[in-house]
C-alpha cells in the first residue's frame, strides 16, 4: 500500500500519541479537578480524606508520568504496567466493572497498551524469562493477538441494533472487518478502514468542543472522544506494524 509506505516512518509515533492522549487528558483533569475527584471518590467509597488523596495523586502521576516515559521510549514496559494499573484501579473505583459498554471500552484500551508493549520489546530479551515458549511464537506475538482481540471490543459497542437499512449495513460492514482485524486477515487493510470509520464517528458524535465547558456532557463526550482516539492510535500500531505471528496474514506465507 502506498500509503503504508509514505508514512512508515511517522505512522507509530503518531500511533504512540493517539494511544495515550486519554491518558493525558485524564491526568490533567485530574490536576484541575482535584478537589472534586477526591470528595467523590471520598464520597463513594467512605475511604476517608487521605485515602481519597492517594487515590487522585495515583491517578495524576501514573498517567501523566507514563504519557512521559511512552513519548520520549524511555522504560516504555514499566510505563505500560503503570498505565495497565490505572485501568484496573479505575476500573474498581468508578464502578466501571458493572457497566458493560465502560468496560469493554476500558478492555479495548488495555488491547491498545497491549500491543505498544509488544511493539516496545526487543525480540532478543524476554519479559518472560523462564517461561517455555509456545510452539515458533514469541510472546511478543501472543501480546500482538491479545491486543488485537481486545482492541475490536471498542467496536462492539458502536453497533446499534435498529431496523433501519444504514444500521443493518453499518454493522455488517463493522462486524466483518473487526472479525477480519483479530484473526488477522488483511490486516493492515481492515485496521487502517476501521480507523478512517471510528475517526469519523468520533468527530461527528463526540464533539465535546461544541458544547459549554459548564455542561455535564461536555465532559462525557470528552471522555468519549479521548477514549476513542487511543484506540485509533491501537488501530495505527496493527497499522505500522502488522498483526504479528499468530495471524492469517502471517500463516499464508508459509502456504
Amino acid at each position: 500500500m502506498g500509503f503504508l509506505r509514505m508514512t512508515k516512518q511517522y505512522l507509530p509515533h503518531l500511533a504512540r500519541l493517539c494511544l495515550i492522549s486519554t491518558f493525558l487528558e485524564d491526568g490533567i483533569r485530574m490536576w484541575f479537578q482535584w478537589n472534586e475527584q477526591k470528595d467523590y471518590i471520598e464520597a463513594t467509597w467512605g475511604c476517608g480524606y487521605f485515602l481519597a488523596t492517594c487515590f487522585v495523586l495515583l491517578n495524576l502521576t501514573g498517567q501523566l508520568g507514563g504519557c512521559v516515559l511512552i513519548l520520549s521510549r524511555n522504560f516504555v514496559q514499566y510505563a505500560c504496567f503503570g498505565l495497565f494499573g490505572v485501568i484496573a484501579l479505575q476500573t474498581v473505583a468508578y464502578s466501571i466493572l458493572w457497566d458493560i459498554k465502560f468496560l469493554m471500552r476500558n478492555l479495548a484500551l488495555g488491547g491498545g497498551l497491549l500491543l505498544l508493549l509488544a511493539e516496545s520489546r526487543s525480540e532478543g530479551k524476554s519479559m518472560f524469562a523462564g517461561v517455555p515458549s509456545m510452539g515458533e511464537s514469541s510472546p511478543k506475538q501472543y501480546m500482538q493477538l491479545g491486543g488485537r482481540v481486545l482492541l475490536v471490543l471498542m467496536f462492539m459497542t458502536l453497533l446499534h441494533f435498529d431496523p433501519s437499512f444504514f444500521s443493518i449495513l453499518q454493522n455488517m460492514v463493522g462486524t466483518a472487518l473487526i472479525i477480519l482485524v483479530a484473526i488477522g486477515f488483511k490486516t493492515k487493510l481492515a485496521a487502517l478502514t476501521l480507523v478512517i470509520w471510528l475517526l469519523a464517528i468520533n468527530v461527528y458524535f463526540n464533539a465535546f468542543w461544541t458544547v459549554p465547558a459548564y455542561k455535564p456532557m461536555h465532559d462525557f463526550l470528552k471522555y468519549d472522544f479521548f477514549q476513542t482516539t487511543s484506540v485509533i492510535g491501537g488501530l495505527l500500531l496493527v497499522v505500522a506494524l502488522g498483526p504479528g505471528g499468530v495471524s492469517m496474514d502471517e500463516k499464508k506465507k508459509e502456504w
